[in-house]
């Protein structure tokens, strides 16, 4: 188990949202968080403490008239911790390698892989091809509908038809080096974790994977590490005392490094 941080960016600000409740229209979305720092200071943070594999998030979309804000926050982190931390957010095959040659360690995808409900094996092909196998992360973000955990793209606002489990996590391994896994049903509201999908993801364990979601107590962290194998990797936002939270950074590092 390793501790991954986040910075979320949302209209140009740091902050920690409830993941089911953005929306495009209106940028809006329902705050946990708002930070008075920027991104570059939790970069510098996490820099100073040795985390690596971290990811920035941007959370509008390409055509909000937000969205280079929250790239230019996204920039400033990634210029003060290069080569530790991974970017999100409008990635696709022709921006990708910029976001690497500004310090990203890896770029993070969903919407452009996962196209009209489907895998676009093309649009993965071309992005492995921009960028290599070893600085891709696919999102395979998720909302749990009637018989499992189905991919949500487009900031988690819609479903596909592609269900995680076992064949899909195997039809992907090849075409990236992590997948960071977002439980959309309990982001951002400390609520306690996907326990079910946090057991099937530990199950299989091929390539790393980055748990997200409803982490509020050490008592969660406890349920990854044994539900998950000790194969997962989890990252907290919300709960986490730098965002305001009951969870203290420190404490949690320190919990981390005992059980890596």
């Amino acid at each position: 188990m390793e501790f991954r941080p986040c910075i979320d960016i949302h209209n140009g600000r740091v902050k920690q949202i409830v993941g089911s409740s953005l929306r495009d229209q209106g940028d809006t979305a329902r705050e946990n968080f708002v930070s008075q720092q920027d991104g570059a200071f939790y970069a510098h943070l996490y820099k100073e403490q040795k985390i690596r594999g971290g990811h920035i998030i941007l959370l509008n979309s390409v055509e909000s008239e937000y969205y280079e804000e929250t790239r230019k926050q996204a920039l400033l982190a990634l210029k003060e911790y290069p080569g530790g931390l991974q970017v999100g957010g409008g990635i696709t095959a022709d921006n990708a390698a910029s976001f690497i040659e500004a310090g990203a360690s890896a770029v993070i995808v969903t919407s452009y892989v996962f196209r009209d409900g489907k895998i676009n094996y093309e649009n993965l092909d071309k992005l492995v091809q921009a960028v290599g196998r070893e600085h891709v992360v696919l999102d395979l973000s998720c909302r749990y509908r009637e018989d499992g955990y189905y991919i949500v793209t487009d900031r988690w606002q819609k479903f596909t038809d592609e269900k995680i489990d076992r064949e899909l996590l195997d039809r992907l391994a090849d075409s990236c080096a992590e997948f960071l896994v977002h439980a959309v049903d309990v982001e951002g509201k400390s609520s306690g974790i996907e326990t079910d999908l946090v057991r099937l993801l530990g199950e299989w364990g091929k390539i790393p994977i980055t748990y997200a979601g409803g982490v509020h107590s050490f008592e969660d962290l406890d349920a990854i590490y044994r539900l998950g194998n000790n194969r997962l990797n989890v990252t907290i936002g919300s709960a986490l005392d730098l965002f305001g939270g009951p969870m203290s950074y420190e404490k949690v590092i320190q919990y981390v490094k005992e059980r890596a």
